[in-house]
């Protein structure tokens, strides 16, 4: 059967991604950065997944104000990357799993989870900025990834406690499957980030940390902040943080911490990054 065998969270700011294509990652401002995701990207060379769930938000290029789903869940066999406005990052199309996303948007539609089924759909830097840290700039991505877009731009966005319930409705899925795969479950976006307005450029390293904490040791009472806590204490884009709830939820309550990595400023955010394993079967 498949198995989930860890998780991830990561930012997935797209001046990061920029870095990488223009070939910036040694210039002073950025190696900090890189250095962070220099241990994940060995771990993961040693721990391959046959197949990534990505969660993270579409920033209008699949979708726009005109259709905004909740959950929408990528079920074709590939995807393109985006234009998004300056032409399509030089990076991989990704390819998809169908057999499995299908399962999982069945699984959890008949779980009472609202989730759009999407047979066509590019992807943008919130998706492929975090495989380009995690596996750098390879000719083909080396597993395939399904990605999963969560609404957390236009309110109202699904509150903590419902990303944490569709993670472990995504992990009872992924475990009726009659495959033996290697899945992980990334969740991206956040950390405290907020880019307009009288508190543009605000971080909150206190509550990253408390959040980061919380993650491995309480994950339970992550669930239950507030939308209106997220945006006082984390900015309007720090809401950003439910997708990682998806990625909790989606681990056993005994996955272990094997890496962890805070970094400002990024292009005014915060980068965070975390790697939880699942407990050896």
């Amino acid at each position: 059967m498949a198995r989930i065998t860890a998780g991830l969270t990561t930012s997935h700011i797209p001046a990061v991604g920029a870095a990488i294509d223009l070939g910036k990652t040694g210039e002073p401002y950025w190696k900090p950065v890189f250095a962070g995701y220099e241990f994940s990207k060995r771990w993961i060379a040693e721990h391959m997944p046959d197949v990534v769930v990505l969660v993270y938000n579409d920033h209008a290029s699949a979708f726009s104000l005109e259709m905004i789903p909740t959950f929408a869940i990528g079920c074709a066999e590939s995807f393109q990357p985006a234009d998004e406005g300056w032409g399509p990052r030089p990076v991989p199309v990704v390819q998809g799993h169908p057999e499995l996303a299908w399962h999982i948007a069945q699984s959890t539609i008949l779980d009472e989870f609202d989730m759009t089924i999407v047979n066509r759909m590019d992807v943008d830097h919130g998706l492929t900025v975090p495989l380009s840290l995690l596996f750098g700039q390879p000719a083909a991505w080396p597993c395939k990834v399904i990605p999963l877009a969560v609404n957390v731009v236009q309110y109202p966005p699904p509150t903590g406690n419902r990303c944490w319930n569709l993670g472990r409705a995504i992990s009872k899925a992924v475990a009726s499957f009659d495959r033996d795969l290697k899945v992980m479950v990334w969740g991206t976006g956040g950390m405290s980030h907020q880019l307009q307005g009288p508190r543009a450029g605000l971080i909150n390293r206190d509550f990253d940390t408390r959040f980061l904490d919380g993650l491995t040791k309480d994950p339970e009472a992550l669930a239950k902040i507030p939308h209106v806590e997220y945006v006082r204490e984390a900015g309007s884009e720090g809401i950003e943080l439910v997708m990682w709830l998806i990625m909790r939820g989606a681990l056993e309550r005994a996955a272990r911490e094997v890496h962890r990595f805070y970094h400002v400023p990024a292009s005014n955010t915060a980068v965070g990054h975390i790697i939880l394993e699942n407990p050896p079967r």
